[in-house]
């Protein structure tokens, strides 16, 4: 769910890389969803290799929207794939902005027109930090149920008693009992 809404709002915000890794997220949710109910443990395998990924990337959303290092919104056009000028759906409909056009400006392109943002309760970077911060302490929590997970499958792959006469001591022929006691049969 939390894939989804942010899917959501970076669709909104045309940021196209986002998009991108939100759309390989949700697949691989999907496959250690498919590999937890199918009990296969390499599907939760590549689910856990796949959010240390995850983790990775939400770092990486992190230092960008603090302009941690060399990077800068007002330069780094990385999220658009450097194909746009636009910015995260949060920056004009955060919670209280007032959105107001700057008319007749020489600064924007022809199809684009510059604004001013003012009022906001929280800067639109915070709510993007926020959520990749959530969105990290969600694939910590998948890391360890996939791993536990796909540990418990590869036991018991590793157990299963094939014909029932195989267990951990090595094979007993079934010994022969006398215990039934033969009647001649008359006709």
């Amino acid at each position: 769910i939390a894939a989804l809404e942010r899917q959501i709002f970076d669709f909104l915000g045309y940021q196209w890389v986002p998009i991108l890794a939100n759309f390989l997220h949700i697949m691989a949710v999907i496959l250690g969803i498919f590999g937890t109910i199918q009990y296969r443990s390499k599907y939760l395998i590549m689910y856990a290799v796949w959010l240390v990924l995850w983790v990775g990337w939400n770092a990486f959303i992190i230092c960008f929207y603090l302009e941690v290092g060399h990077l800068s919104q007002d330069r780094d056009f990385i999220m658009t794939f450097n194909t746009s000028l636009h910015r995260s759906w949060w920056m004009e409909n955060g919670p209280g902005c007032l959105v107001t056009p700057v008319m007749n400006s020489n600064l924007a392109p022809e199809d684009h027109h510059v604004i001013t943002v003012t009022g906001c309760l929280l800067d639109y970077q915070y709510i993007e930090v926020v959520s990749s911060a959530m969105q990290i302490f969600l694939a910590l929590f998948g890391f360890v149920y996939a791993c536990y997970v796909s540990k418990v499958f590869m036991e018991e792959e590793d157990s299963f008693d094939f014909i029932g006469g195989f267990d951990s001591y090595g094979y007993q022929a079934p010994q022969k009992t006398s215990h039934l006691q033969l009647q001649p049969l008359y006709t």
